[in-house]
């Protein structure tokens, strides 16, 4: 079949740091309830795109999810724990925990190919996860990765308006609410399983951090996402800093910094253009973030 593509999204011209290209074409094969292969002891991770590793426009790639590697794998190597990636391209918050909830892609996506563990039909993620947990009581670290796509699914609704900018600051506030809100409800329902390890929202990354427009709303997101992490017993890995730290040296550009993955492999000599999702060394980069989070929280790794 033909695959097409759908455009990436960024708030404020260059706006929050995750965005994504979806690629659709054949029928995923149906889904299992929720396996039993990952042992005790270990990491799952939840989230969108950059919680799954996803590279834009990689083909034939999409048919294997294990072309694609996530800060979820190289933190479970950094701590020794066997990590579970349930992430889904295109997830928002909302539909994290609903499946009528708005969509930025996740479901046309797992129609199409499979995710790095089977959902079953019409199964959120948060269903799935609730499920894991209950039957994988010794799991010592949950990462959530959520917000960015919804608020990307505001930018779409902008774009056509006279100011797309002004109309985003405008829409920001409710986007921003109903982030929170969808947060509270899955943390809480993650805890309601009986999950006693640590739980983390890992944040956001800005694309540009010299770019003041971006990256504020960047730091919008983030502070929406701390607060609930707070509010929840949860802890914050801290992308934003890490990668701000490793921009620096290459005023504030996240792409030069080599933290993103190319958007044209072709292209010969710079100035190259960049995907908007971490490169090898961006997941790295995320990785060692979240192990440090989790050690300063008192987590502990596989003896």
């Amino acid at each position: 079949m033909a695959v097409t593509a759908r455009p990436r999204f960024s708030i404020g011209m260059k706006g929050l740091a995750i965005g994504w290209t979806l690629a659709a074409s054949a029928t995923l094969a149906a889904a299992a309830p929720p396996p039993a292969w990952a042992e005790d002891g270990g990491l799952l991770a939840l989230g969108d795109s950059v919680v799954y590793g996803y590279i834009e426009g990689d083909g034939y790639a999409y048919r294997n999810p294990g072309n694609f590697v996530g800060y979820p794998e190289y933190a479970g190597q950094r701590l020794g724990l066997d990590s579970t990636n349930a992430s889904c391209p295109g997830e928002t918050a909302a539909g994290f925990v609903s499946w009528t909830g708005a969509d930025n892609g996740c479901r046309p996506f797992r129609a199409a190919f499979p995710l790095h563990v089977a959902y079953g039909a019409a199964q959120t993620q948060l269903n799935w996860a609730t499920n894991f947990l209950s039957t994988h009581k010794n799991t010592r670290l949950v990462t959530i990765g959520l917000g960015a796509n919804d608020g990307f699914l505001l930018q779409r609704a902008c774009a056509s308006a006279a100011d797309p900018s002004a109309c985003v600051q405008n829409g920001l506030p409710a986007t921003l609410g109903a982030v929170y809100a969808n947060m509270n409800t899955l943390l809480g329902n993650l805890k309601a399983t009986g999950f006693k390890g640590v739980l983390m929202v890992v944040n956001y990354y800005s694309l540009d951090y010299s770019d003041a427009l971006g990256t504020g709303f960047t730091s919008a997101l983030n502070d929406t996402l701390a607060a609930v992490a707070a509010a929840n017993g949860a802890v914050v890995a801290d992308a934003f800093s890490a990668f701000q730290n490793a921009a620096a040296p290459f005023n504030g550009k996240t792409c030069v910094a080599g933290l993103l993955n190319g958007a044209n492999p072709q292209a010969a000599a710079p100035p190259f253009a960049c995907d908007v999702h971490p490169s090898v060394s961006g997941q790295k980069l995320l990785a060692r973030t979240v192990a440090a989070a989790f050690a300063k929280a008192g987590g502990h790794a596989r003896d």
